[in-house]
């Protein structure tokens, strides 16, 4: 019973539900209060009244109608704003939930709901062992119901589902390895490397284990046609990374899709990244599968060679033996990278004089699309000089003036070729006042192809041949083209189809499947095969990673915006170094701005506009419409922060300055 002093008193009722376990009702106590106590002491309130010997250390106040945590205990009920009306909730702070891996395979986890995703996407690969976690985020998935109830009782993806609490010995991984043979790395607080070889940890983690490819039929089931209005609605579903999974509408038990959200993965070492590496095999190779990144017919049967040897190796590989391994010094590693880089060491010459900017000139073919007309290439002389392609009639005149000049700062660089045709094309895309130039060059064979290709990505940049990764640049297009090849190396006679084991279907999408005979199709598989068949397993992988990143849409997320002054929505693409701008009738690139001429960016929280500065006084302002504009800021400012990484950084970030560049005031 209430008395009459305390009714004139200042104090009043305060309902708060308490969550004992996950599924079980919430019982419902009162509390009388005053609004100069603080939730520390609300706390400790409510646990005497309970009276119920459980630890309640985990447990946090959740304000459901202000859909925030009270986690500052210091704050008094009037600070929060808490009156009698508040309906508060006494819930733990971690509680499980179902992560779907960039394999496809699902695990339970027990994550923090109260901490930013930032945070828990961290904890998340701290117990899985994967770097770098700052790439990865997490995805809601589609909300597409109708395909899902036909789906869900036969998706094979869906039926095993594996305890990671279970597995790493307590709640978060907090009570001992994941597995028995499967140690965390134990890191050097002065360097941020591993002190003993990640080898010696591997063991049998199936996480580093590529998965087996799925049957034909049920790999048709999952792959659906996506256009680019379908991709906006994917990528409108990512988290925001300064806010907690509660804050977000996610609940215990709910699933959510961890995958690598940036892009620019940074410091791949097969030493230390075993998990990280064939998660983003996995992730790359679904991708393809499933269409969601356009690639041509050849590139589909080079990934397809790449993924029938890698299955082929993880079948028949045994465990790794590592105990006879030299132990490597890492400061003579690391001294050693550093030479590369500095480019002292004797694989590159160094450039005499600086000054002098290595030039290209060639005979090459040009020709400019025009309506109704067929593509009659021309010959020309090409000079390629700093960032300009300039071509003449022929060599005799390129001492005159030029017929044109193409300024390639800012354009976009597609490749238009088929090795087995030999055909050796670069199409540009121009910009301009009112859109995009298109120009198409074809090269005589793959050297002059690698060399031209090469220059041109640089000075899409603004940089020139002088740059020290343009060697690096040439080798990689050339090591490309070689896994394209489908023919078999000299002196090797053409595979028997019967020879392979598995179902060549299996390794491209349901769509390209239907075009080809499986006979065909196995015979073409192998013939590519025999370029790439002896590569180590972990080679593979990092091959079908480099030929993923060389998709000329690699990377790019998808969304509908209002340009501000525009009359219609657009398409605007964000990759790791650019801005898109895409007609969404044609879906033809209008416009692209480079981040590395970006000079400020900022958003009016009020109307919910993204406004960008560039230099030479070019300004942009859009509003989001398939997503909230915090989802395109937290892109943008998240490829800024992680484009200044550095190899000797630590692998404790800068949160701060992320949340700075990514989290916004609101």
């Amino acid at each position: 019973m209430i008395t009459q002093a305390e009714y004139g008193s200042t104090s009043w009722e305060l309902s708060v539900h308490v969550d004992q376990r996950h599924g079980d009702e919430s019982m419902k106590f009162k509390l009388r209060v005053q609004g100069d106590l603080h939730i520390g002491g609300l706390m400790l309130k409510l646990v005497e009244k309970i009276k119920a010997p459980q630890d309640w250390s985990d447990h946090a106040l959740w304000w459901e109608s202000r859909n925030c945590w009270l986690l500052k205990t210091h704050w008094t009920l009037d600070k929060y704003g808490i009156q009698a009306d508040a309906d508060l909730h006494y819930t733990p702070q971690h509680k499980p939930l179902l992560i779907q891996l960039p394999n496809m395979k699902t695990i339970k986890m027990t994550v923090g709901f109260s901490s930013v995703v930032f945070k828990t996407v961290a904890e998340i690969c701290r117990v899985l062992n994967i770097r770098r976690s700052e790439e990865l985020s997490l995805l809601k998935p589609e909300d597409d119901l109708s395909k899902r109830k036909k789906k869900k009782e036969k998706d094979p993806l869906l039926d095993d589902v594996l305890d990671m609490d279970v597995l790493s010995g307590g709640p978060g991984g907090k009570g001992g390895p994941m597995y028995s043979k499967t140690m965390m790395a134990t890191y050097d607080p002065e360097n941020g490397m591993p002190v003993s070889a990640t080898s010696l940890w591997f063991g049998d983690n199936s996480l580093t284990t590529s998965q087996p490819n799925l049957p034909p039929a049920e790999l048709a089931k999952m792959y659906q046609s996506l256009s680019l209005v379908d991709k906006t609605v994917i990528n409108s579903g990512w988290l925001d990374s300064s806010r907690s999974l509660m804050e977000q509408g996610i609940h215990h038990d709910d699933r959510l899709l961890l995958r690598f959200k940036y892009h620019l993965f940074f410091d791949l070492n097969p030493k230390y990244d075993a998990v990280r590496i064939t998660q983003l095999y996995e992730q790359a190779r679904w991708s393809i599968l499933l269409e969601e990144i356009d690639c041509t017919e050849e590139e589909m049967l080079m990934f397809a060679s790449l993924q029938y040897h890698i299955c082929k190796l993880t079948l028949s590989s045994e465990p790794l033996d590592y105990s006879n391994e030299p132990e490597i010094d890492e400061v003579e590693a690391a001294l050693s990278n550093l030479e590369v880089t500095l480019e002292g060491g004797n694989s590159d010459r160094i450039l005499e004089d600086i000054t002098d900017i290595p030039e290209l000139a060639d005979s090459l073919r040009l020709f400019r699309p025009k309506r109704l007309t067929l593509r009659p290439y021309k010959e020309y002389w090409f000079v390629f000089k700093d960032t300009t392609i300039s071509y003449y009639k022929n060599k005799e005149a390129s001492s005159g003036e030029p017929i044109e000049q193409l300024h390639l700062r800012g354009c976009e660089v597609v490749p238009d070729v088929n090795v087995t045709d030999k055909k050796f094309g670069i199409k540009l895309l121009l910009p301009v006042a009112d859109g995009m130039n298109e120009v198409y060059i074809r090269c005589d064979n793959e050297t002059q192809y690698a060399k031209w290709k090469a220059a041109c990505i640089l000075a899409s940049k603004g940089k020139t041949m002088a740059y020290s990764s343009y060697r690096s640049e040439v080798k990689n297009i050339q090591s490309f083209l070689q896994m394209k090849s489908l023919a078999p190396p000299p002196g090797q006679t053409s595979p028997n189809p019967e020879a392979m084991e598995m179902n060549a279907e299996c390794f491209v999408s349901p769509r390209y499947s239907k075009k080809q005979k499986t006979k065909q199709l196995t015979a073409r598989i192998l013939e590519a095969h025999q370029n790439i068949a002896r590569l180590s397993l972990m080679d593979a992988k990092m091959r079908f990673i480099q030929a993923w990143q060389s998709l000329p849409e690699f990377g790019i997320k998808y969304y509908i915006v209002r340009f501000r002054g525009s009359k219609k929505d657009e398409i605007l693409g964000i990759s790791y170094n650019r801005l898109i701008r895409i007609d969404m009738a044609s879906g033809l690139p209008v416009t692209t701005w480079r981040f590395a001429n970006m000079k400020q960016w900022n958003v009016n929280w009020e109307i919910r506009q993204v406004a960008i500065e560039f230099d030479q006084n070019v300004t942009i302002a859009f509003s989001c419409v398939s997503c909230d504009c915090k989802v395109v800021h937290e892109f943008i400012g998240g490829y800024i922060f992680l484009s200044t990484r550095s190899k000797d950084q630590n692998e404790t970030l800068d949160e701060e300055l992320f949340h700075k560049l990514t989290g916004g005031q609101e």
